[in-house]
């Protein structure tokens, strides 16, 4: 491998981004390697992340022994095991609230099966994402009541409903909350209110997401159980069968694969590979998964799957597939949000299609901001479209679905532009229903009449704050490779580096003077072709996505003439008929 390229940096590619090498520290590297026994490549890489000794064997080995947390150093936590003891001893019902995405689905999931394993029912509410929207709403908390539950758990949402759990409190339904999402000062009044990002909690893993959270809670209600003697003679429930939901919530809600997270990944794979719990069996089964799975599989195949359901389909679908543990159910639930995902796919491409038409017409690819609003769109996809936009145009993108004269609106935004923060602003200036967010990613709804006045005020202020900047895209390569290089054996040592995710990125790299052979396109706009060294010799599989009509398509497309080019991607193994090769899933190019 080559580690210091001169191409490395180079200062625009063929989609305009600047190339620069991950460094570390020589030194260290070496005693990483020599400590550890690892390859060199490996020792570069764990150098080049930040990796030092003292992290290492944490990060190579996570195990659950040595990275889970004690629930009880969560504010609140002991508050919400308690009053849960209580009820099971009392007999009281008890129901979940969650979120419809995967984090929301897998929470529940995580609670209902861990109640079927102490041989307890427990109520699920998933609510409906274009009638009731995000969040705890009155009439469903209500409706819990009246069907006997005296106890409501939510999931992955709560920690700023303060007018709907205020109400439900004052009605007499005990409220706990389990969230990961930003606090405010004040909480909702709430038996109980879990959250690691609670502004008075000092935990250091606010980067949890909700589903680690909760299975937090069934650690520490599993204990508390034990003390109390409910479980006298019966052998105790297994929790750590609950470590592949709680894997499948992790990858997908995109949460850094740092510490306990990457504990729950790892471990959370080896459970997903015995293949017991019968919902995530099916899920796999439905997603193409036959082999061992990986936090891509979870990212990219199966977690799409459960979030089709609260996107264009049945909301409550996801959480009942993975709590299912009947096999004819599981396989018609994974079956249909399979459908689900497929009508996803079309609606969003629809959208997309339109959007960028727009876009192009009025002549605004170069703006700071990329805004599109119309009637029409689906709700449950503009936040997928926000996000190839943005990748389409290298700019914070928001797309927005106007319907009675409302738009619901999603935007996506780029390193160095604090879009939540902008949307905030936009709020408190009431331009927006409603509105808030983080860095990246942001959501609001606007009234149609001032769209256009909230589109301008959004483009004016991230305007001002690129240009005090400069911001350049970069793509962040972790080494230099020939085509020749570009081996199955390279693939397995890197796999001592997963799991990949959010925080610990699969490993790019650049293959420098390749020559493309055979370019075409396959499906609706993919480019597949294959790759070998400028001088010849043997070839390798190379596929780019989402890139046809772009220049990186036209590229690939036209570089059958032999002159050499310079590929950035990352290298997975393609099993095809029994047969093992390498492939390079392309990202970006540049002309040798």
């Amino acid at each position: 491998m080559t580690v210091n390229s001169p191409l490395l940096g180079i200062e625009k590619s063929i989609s305009g981004q600047r190339w620069e090498l991950r460094e570390g520290n020589e030194r260290e590297s070496l005693a990483l390697c020599q400590r550890f026994s690892l390859p060199d490549i490996v020792g570069r890489i764990l150098s080049a992340r930040g990796i030092g000794l003292d992290q290492a064997e944490d990060f190579l080995n996570p195990s659950l022994k040595t990275l889970l947390p004690d629930p009880s150093h969560l504010v609140d936590m002991d508050k919400a095991i308690n009053h849960l003891v209580g009820e099971i001893q009392s007999g009281n019902r008890i129901a979940v609230f969650g979120d419809y995405d995967v984090d929301g689905a897998t929470s529940s999931a995580v609670l209902k099966r861990y109640f079927n394993m102490l041989g307890l029912d427990m109520g699920v509410y998933i609510p409906d994402r274009m009638s009731e929207g995000y969040g705890p709403n009155l009439p469903a908390l209500m409706k819990l009541k009246e069907q006997g539950y005296s106890t409501v758990i939510t999931v992955d949402c709560g920690i700023t409903a303060f007018d709907v759990l205020g109400k439900a409190s004052k009605s007499g339904l005990n409220m706990v909350v389990m969230d990961h999402h930003a606090a405010e000062a004040h909480l909702p009044d709430a038996i109980a209110v879990v959250n690691p990002n609670r502004l008075d909690d000092a935990s250091p893993h606010g980067h949890m997401a909700a589903v680690g959270v909760v299975f937090l809670l069934v650690v520490g209600l599993n204990r508390a159980l034990r003390d109390v003697g409910f479980f006298g003679d019966k052998k105790e429930p297994d929790i750590r069968l609950l470590l592949d939901l709680v894997a499948l919530g992790t990858v997908c809600d995109v949460v850094p694969l740092k510490g306990v997270n990457r504990a729950f990944v790892s471990q959370g794979l080896k459970v997903m590979a015995g293949r017991r719990n019968t919902g995530m069996k099916a899920l796999a089964d439905v997603s193409a998964v036959d082999g061992p799975p990986s936090a891509y599989h979870l990212g990219f195949q199966m977690g799409p799957r459960v979030n089709a359901g609260g996107r264009v389909g049945e909301a409550a679908l996801g959480s009942r597939l993975l709590a299912s543990d009947t096999p004819q159910e599981a396989l018609a639930i994974a079956r249909q949000l399979d459908g689900f995902n497929a009508e996803r796919k079309e609606i969003e491409a629809a959208c997309l299609e339109q959007a960028i038409e727009m876009v192009e017409r009025e002549g605004r690819e170069k703006d700071s901001l990329i805004y599109v609003a119309s009637e029409g769109w689906h709700a449950g996809v503009i936040g997928i479209v926000a996000s190839r936009l943005k990748e389409r145009y290298g700019a914070p993108a928001c797309v927005v679905a106007i319907e009675n004269g409302v738009g619901k609106g999603s935007g996506r935004s780029v390193d160095g532009v604090d879009l939540g923060a902008h949307v905030i602003a936009a709020h408190q200036s009431d331009l927006l229903l409603n509105g808030g967010g983080h860095k990246m990613a942001a959501g609001f709804t606007v009234t149609e009449a001032l769209s256009d006045e909230f589109r301008d005020y959004l483009n004016e202020r991230i305007s001002k704050q690129v240009s005090e900047m400069e911001m350049v895209p970069t793509l962040t390569v972790d080494g230099c490779l020939q085509a020749s290089g570009a081996t199955i054996d390279l693939v397995k040592t890197l796999d001592q580096l997963a799991p990949f995710g959010a925080g610990n990125a699969t490993p790019k790299f650049v293959l420098e003077n390749v020559k493309i052979i055979k370019p075409r396109i396959v499906g609706a706009d993919h480019v597949s072709c294959q790759v070998s060294s400028s001088g010849g010799g043997n070839w390798i599989k190379a596929i780019a996505f989402r890139c046809a009509d772009q220049n990186l398509g036209d590229l690939l497309l036209s570089a059958n003439h032999g002159l050499p080019v310079h590929l950035a991607g990352r290298l997975q193994i393609d099993s095809w008929q029994g047969r093992d090769s390498v492939q390079i899933m392309i990202e970006d190019a540049a002309p040798a």
